[in-house]
């Protein structure tokens, strides 16, 4: 279980993952030995698992994306998710319920890209349908 205290941590690593145990711990109002020891922990106990790179909304604002809802044919999600996994493009999937079996998040530096992608991901073993929507903007993401 996770305190309000290692919430307030892991949202502050959110903003920022190579904040140094210094500045989170003034931010938190605690000693570095208590942030580390908390980061630790939470490492251990696989709450967090990794550190990821966040890129400028200058640099995503050049990128076009796409959620793709897919439909598998019975017993091949498994199958269609390594096939997506392959996919650099691919930035998630997530399974559904409906009459879809997963959203897949794609991104790809212009339009001609993404229908390419689109095309891959239509063509895999398994996938019985598609039906994409590109994100014209992103209004919150936290």
């Amino acid at each position: 279980m996770t305190t309000k205290a290692d919430m307030a941590l892991i949202a502050l690593l959110r903003e920022n993952a190579r904040a140094s145990t210094a500045t989170l711990a003034r931010r938190l109002g605690v000693s570095r030995t208590t942030v580390q020891s908390r980061i630790d922990r939470l490492e251990k106990r696989g709450i967090i698992t990794g550190y990821t790179v966040k890129l400028s909304s200058e640099h995503e604002s050049h990128l076009v994306r796409a959620h793709v809802l897919v439909t598998a044919l019975p017993k091949f999600s498994p199958k269609v998710e390594v096939g997506l996994k392959t996919m650099m493009s691919v930035r998630s999937v997530h399974s559904i319920s409906g009459n879809f079996d997963m959203i897949v998040i794609v991104e790809a530096p212009s339009i001609g890209e993404l229908d390419s992608v689109l095309d891959q991901i239509g063509a895999l073993e398994g996938v019985e349908r598609t039906m994409s929507s590109i994100i014209l903007s992103t209004r919150i993401e936290r």
